[in-house]
């Protein structure tokens, strides 16, 4: 009997794309055959994204252009998140949540067989086992979940209805899967979460002694560590910043801050101060001085006047973030955000999202300016986007693009800087 074709895709973050991997690993074993698109397979699968009003929007445009008589699964955050519209407006043929393991081979099956799966109960508990297998979107970068959910409740997020409360994987589980990696030909690890700071505070561990263990492991690698908020890195920030210091740990830290202006960030249910988020920025920086830092910001949350505003722009020119993530504020279904009143009219919103891009962009190029001749190590850790152009990070996880006609992915290389632009740097193998 000939293998079931299955084309599956993953949108989101980096956590939804290490599901997706497994899926598709999953999948692979159990013997379906993985294609590389919609119109040759006879069942599509979506591991969607819902962070967001525009992405929703954009899953909701995707999922209706699946081409005719293909089977639809669509799973993911999603349905979680929104499954009256999803219901209401796309014709699928099964649903489930995110985090799925080796369940995704169950699913398939039964809507094969013609039945309409709907599969979301218990979806924000899920917690797959680290071991199973994947196929990997880029072979040299491992992207490892540390643990799912968190312990935040911020106003706005809907993500805790599809990924739940805190479930952290064990120190010994995460070094398993690295030394199978690792094997595998992995250089660069992702550890990846909701927010990676509060991993292990439902197993007596916390982030820090991941790092150092995860560190210890033998191999030449990579380290970069995901989203972590202020006020669970406030707690552990010494320890932290020791754990930074081994050679195998990206200089990047990526600390949302979301807002400048105290005030918002309570009503935000933010548990951290503007005064506490410049506290980690300078620790860090102070031990390490071309660190990179990045941070996220929300215009237009309900209450934010002109002067919170202000704030927050003030806050950017004086922090001086290399990365700047801006987001339009748009309420979630069933959000306390969604019922404040106090709302920013849209086009207001739209501006000050423009001056914040703006400002943000200037002080990305003048922090990317001060690279410029700068000379070191390199991982290849990506195919450019132009032919025989290759990008690869230094240890403060920079972007730097070069060419070379001979596959580099996953080599160290040694490179100097010759021109700089505020979302990446160029170089020239310099041996």
């Amino acid at each position: 009997m000939e293998a079931v074709r299955v084309f599956l895709k993953s949108f989101g973050c980096s956590t939804n794309l290490a599901d997706g991997e497994v899926l598709a690993g999953c999948l692979a074993k159990a013997g379906f055959q993985l294609v590389d698109s919609a119109a040759d397979a006879d069942m599509v699968i979506y591991n969607t994204c819902a962070v967001k009003s525009p992405t929703e929007n954009r899953m909701i445009d995707v999922l209706k252009k699946v081409p005719k008589g293909r089977k639809l699964l669509v799973v993911g955050c999603l349905p979680l998140i929104n499954f009256e519209r999803l219901n209401h407006e796309v014709r699928f043929d099964g649903v489930a949540g995110p985090a799925l393991g080796e369940k995704i081979v169950e699913i398939a099956s039964r809507v094969l067989k013609g039945e309409k799966v709907v599969a979301l109960e218990n979806a924000d508990k899920a917690k797959p086992r680290l071991s199973l297998p994947r196929v990997r979107v880029n072979p040299v970068v491992g992207i490892i979940p540390i643990s799912y959910g968190c312990l935040g409740s911020c106003a706005y997020c809907c993500v805790v209805f599809a990924r739940g409360r805190l479930r952290s994987y064990s120190i010994k589980e995460i070094v398993e899967r690295m030394e199978v990696d690792l094997a595998d030909g992995v250089r660069e690890f992702w550890l990846t979460s909701q927010d990676t700071a509060c991993y292990g505070r439902d197993v007596d561990t916390n982030l820090a002694e991941l790092v150092k263990a995860v560190c210890a492991v033998e191999g030449d690698f990579r380290v970069r560590i995901g989203m972590m908020t202020p006020n669970k890195a406030l707690g552990i920030l010494e320890d932290l910043i020791e754990a930074y210091r081994d050679e195998k740990v990206f200089k990047f830290v990526h600390l949302p801050v979301q807002s400048g202006d105290d005030q918002i960030l309570k009503k935000m249910r933010r548990f951290y101060t503007v005064a506490d988020f410049k506290k980690i920025v300078d620790a860090f920086r102070s031990a390490f001085p071309k660190i990179t830092i990045a941070t996220d910001v929300i215009c237009g949350f309900p209450g934010e006047d002109e002067e919170a505003f202000k704030r927050t722009s003030h806050l950017i020119e004086d922090v001086k973030p290399d990365i700047v993530n801006i987001s339009k504020f748009f309420a979630r279904p069933k959000t306390p955000a969604a019922s404040m009143q106090d709302s920013v009219p849209f086009p207001e919103i739209k501006r000050r999202s423009a001056l914040l891009n703006s400002l943000a962009s200037k002080i990305a190029s003048e922090r990317n300016r001060e690279w410029r001749g700068w000379e070191g190590e390199a991982l290849i850790d990506e195919v450019g986007k132009v032919a025989g152009s290759w990008i690869g990070r230094n240890f403060a996880y920079k972007p730097i693009v070069v060419r070379n006609e001979k596959n580099m992915l996953g080599r160290v290389v040694n490179v100097k800087i010759y021109e700089t632009h505020a979302t990446h740097l160029v170089g020239t193998l310099s041996r």
